[in-house]
């Protein structure tokens, strides 16, 4: 398994329950693709450099988890069909993670 990064640029329009619904959705796909959550980082809201949809403030979510590559793709589609996420990124922290058992 590897690990990787994904940050999401949220709509600041969204109320703390919606924002919730969306980590929770994205959370339960990770899972259920057999990855491992280990951490959530909520950044909250900040400006922005430039206006994203004619907006200059967003809520910036990090989500750090340990999967197979194949769940990558699975995941980003669930974010593209997601509304409320205007942005996001997926970077690869590590090929293999520490103590993982071959």
């Amino acid at each position: 398994m590897r690990k990787f990064e994904t940050l999401l640029l949220l709509s600041p329009e969204l109320s703390a329950e919606n924002r919730e619904g969306i980590i929770n959705t994205l959370t339960a796909v990770i899972e259920r693709e057999k990855g491992a959550m280990e951490e959530v980082d909520n950044w909250g809201m900040r400006d922005l450099a430039y206006p994203v949809r004619k907006l200059m403030r967003g809520y910036y979510v990090r989500l750090v988890f340990q999967s197979p590559a194949t769940l990558i793709a699975e995941l980003e589609r669930n974010i593209r069909m997601t509304d409320g996420i205007f942005k996001f990124v997926t970077v690869k922290l590590a090929d293999e993670v520490a103590g993982e058992v071959a």
